[in-house]
């Protein structure tokens, strides 16, 4: 796979809890890409975060229980993305928790692919 120099990055704000037929969505997301031979995708865990109702998530010591902000980065040529889209749709659709998606035009500078993998 060779990306070009643009591309698109999606990016996924979901909460660690959030469950699509009782796998983690990110997992779920993760997997899919990798399905459709898509360029990469990261799984980032964040400490600190609100969403929608502003109930903050937290990493602190007394309150390990809540669940914490992940986002997932996916980037890929703007066509795969876009084929993407729906399948995440209906992905999110499946899971109680709230959740965000965005996307963006980015320019790659690097990208290494080692075929023998």
């Amino acid at each position: 796979m060779k990306l070009t120099s643009e591309a698109s990055l999606l990016r996924v704000f979901i909460g660690e809890s959030d469950k699509v037929d009782g796998k983690p969505l990110y997992e779920v997301i993760v997997e899919e890409a990798r399905k459709r031979g898509m360029a990469g995708a990261t799984v980032l865990r964040g400490f600190l975060g609100f969403g929608a109702n502003s109930r903050i998530h937290t990493s602190k010591v007394l309150r390990l229980s809540e669940d914490l902000p992940v986002v997932v980065e996916i980037v890929d040529t703007e066509d795969k993305i876009e084929a993407f889209l729906p399948e995440l749709g209906k992905m999110m659709g499946k899971m109680m928790g709230e959740g965000l998606v965005t996307l963006e035009k980015v320019r790659v500078i690097t990208y290494r692919h080692n075929s023998k993998v």
